[in-house]
């Protein structure tokens, strides 16, 4: 089974579902936002499977720094652009099991996914 961890080195909830991860004994690849962004086609993906509305963090300082404008008439295309410019507007983190996507950290959640 391949992990794959989405997220920025300096958010406190990656770092907690990175000691989870290694507290189980489970190998996994971060990819980190700011260094290595995100790509349109994985980010489609994620929106097929789980919906840009679970995705967007409206409560990040990203999003909540930006104009009205930007945030006026928020739609599934328009938040995708958003976090495409902007990654670090990606809730956090976006764990990729195989073929299933978690978002967010919940170690309950991590525990029927790895089993």
């Amino acid at each position: 089974m391949t992990i794959t961890m989405y997220g920025i080195t300096t958010c406190d909830t990656i770092k907690k579902a990175r000691v989870w991860l290694e507290g189980h004994g489970l190998p996994y690849r971060f990819h980190d936002y700011r260094a290595e962004g995100i790509e349109a086609d994985k980010l489609n993906g994620w929106v097929g499977k789980v919906g840009w509305e679970k995705l967007l963090n409206k409560g990040s300082t990203t999003f909540r720094e930006l104009p009205e404008a930007d945030k006026a008439g928020l739609d599934e295309k328009k938040a995708k652009k958003l976090m495409l410019a902007r990654p670090t507007m990606i809730k956090r983190p976006v764990l990729e099991v195989g073929d299933r996507v978690l978002v967010g950290f919940k170690p309950e959640v991590y525990e029927g996914a790895v089993k």
